[in-house]
């Protein structure tokens, strides 16, 4: 076996080990018990939670180190957002659902090993392979032409996969969430509104969102032991204008105030509700919570999820 595939910390045998291209594992609810006792649930909550204490009480625009790594990561969403420029939407009878979006998506199919390939150092290339799946996975369903919350957690395994061989290391974190995912996620922004994208599985008002749900997580924890600004005050025009650009979760508000007309309280049910809760803190574990029972519980999101070397079904050492 090769000497360059480069072992993740917690892998034992670093000449021996092998990346294997991920695939489903969940395909009946049954499963569903094998995935939340698997390595892939517990390594892919805990970086999620990880990155949660991370950004405790940090603004979106203070200081923080942005490693060769990053730079590379945002060079690779910085082309997907090109690719959407260079692919218009093309006229046709049905408002939602362009299909110019399969054009851009297969672009993305092409080139997405060499795109991880660019960003991995010289003795992690072994890894390309099966990165690239969830970068594939992360950007929305090209049959469907709809995006989710499943899309997001690629994403978000996609990053967890580049930390455990090594790419992004524990100093990269908030950098990981202010300059990576939120940059993804002006990206998937721009696709759901040029492509006109279907929620995929969306609960509809009872949902919290169309399309995301982790920024509202960090979002949440980075507002936890403000001096001034409670819960209540995200529902405020001017609370969100003059500070969205500090905060993630504002910046998800104002995009939500962008795409949808009426009252807030009725197209964002949820959100109402959780602007009654009195402290960050109680929101923030609200909303973990939520999550879990929410996307990472569902069969319809699960069943989509891959898992291969890095995020492993095997079950969990004792």
């Amino acid at each position: 076996s090769s000497p360059s595939a480069k072992t993740p910390p917690s892998l034992p045998f670093p000449a021996s080990f092998t990346f294997m291209v991920p695939k489903k594992e969940i395909s009946m609810v049954p499963d569903m018990g094998k995935w939340k006792r698997s390595q892939a649930y517990a390594d892919y909550i805990g970086f999620i939670l990880t990155l949660n204490e991370g950004v405790k009480g940090k603004k979106l625009t203070c200081e923080y180190k942005v490693s060769e790594t990053v730079e590379k990561i945002l060079g690779l969403l910085g082309t997907l957002d090109r690719w959407i420029n260079e692919t218009p939407p093309v006229d046709q009878p049905s408002r939602f659902g362009n299909k110019a979006y399969r054009t851009w998506y297969a672009k993305l199919d092409q080139e997405a090993e060499a795109l991880v390939s660019a960003v991995l150092p010289a003795d992690q290339q072994a890894a390309a392979a099966e990165i690239a799946v969830y970068l594939k996975e992360a950007v929305g369903n090209p049959t469907r032409i709809d995006y989710g919350t499943g899309h997001e957690a690629a994403f978000a395994a996609f990053l967890c996969c580049l930390c455990k061989v090594g790419a992004l290391r524990v100093d990269d974190q908030l950098a990981i969430i202010f300059k990576i995912f939120n940059r993804y996620l002006s990206v998937m922004r721009k696709l759901q509104k040029t492509y006109r994208m279907e929620p995929a599985g969306s609960q509809g008002v009872w949902g919290l969102d169309d399309f995301q749900f982790l920024p509202f997580i960090w979002g949440s924890s980075q507002f936890i032991d403000h001096p001034t600004l409670e819960p209540r005050h995200f529902i405020d025009e001017k609370v969100v204008n003059e500070h969205h650009q500090d905060y993630m979760f504002l910046e998800c508000i104002k995009f939500i105030n962008e795409m949808k007309t009426g009252p807030f309280a009725e197209h964002s049910n949820q959100l109402w509700n959780i602007s009654a809760v009195p402290t960050w803190s109680k929101v923030n574990q609200g909303l973990i919570r939520m999550y879990k029972a929410e996307c990472l519980e569902k069969f319809p999101v699960i069943q989509h999820f891959k898992f291969g070397s890095l995020l492993s079904i095997q079950p969990v050492k004792p």
